[in-house]
């Protein structure tokens, strides 16, 4: 838990992504959201909206990380949006300000996601995307 008593999840996963792994991340944000969390997104569509529409339904706040400077790109669910203006580098932005990461499906950027927050030590759980091996088992933090 933070310092000001608020637990922050990052939810990943791809902008173009299929109706079952939408489904996913909904369920996720939901459930983050029922937990007390505030979700904390790419800001934009796909999983990140999926998962912004399902803490939103949960009853939770969501905060969209965007790439780009216009906050017209923000899914409709996005109680509080950041425009950063740094493109991909937004990604370091989404998981530093979750207390976890959880990857929903996956692309490129999830990956990448999931690899600055592992170097930031943050807990990851991956759903129905990367697998990760490393020497034989996943890397410490990963689940």
């Amino acid at each position: 838990m933070t310092a000001e008593g608020r637990r922050y999840a990052s939810v990943v996963g791809p902008a173009r992504c299929p109706d079952d792994v939408a489904a996913i991340a909904h369920e996720v944000g939901r459930g983050l959201a029922t937990a007390g969390f505030t979700v904390v997104t790419g800001g934009e569509g796909g999983a990140m909206e999926a998962a912004s529409r399902g803490a939103r339904e949960g009853g939770g706040a969501v905060l969209g990380v965007l790439p780009g400077t216009d906050r017209a790109r923000a899914n409709v669910h996005a109680d509080v949006t950041v425009p950063t203006g740094i493109g991909h580098g937004r990604n370091l932005a989404v998981v530093a300000s979750g207390d976890v990461v959880v990857a929903v499906g996956g692309e490129w950027g999830t990956l990448s996601e999931i690899a600055l927050a592992g170097v930031l030590g943050r807990p990851v759980v991956t759903v129905a995307g990367w697998r990760l091996e490393h020497l034989g088992a996943l890397p410490d933090g990963v689940h």
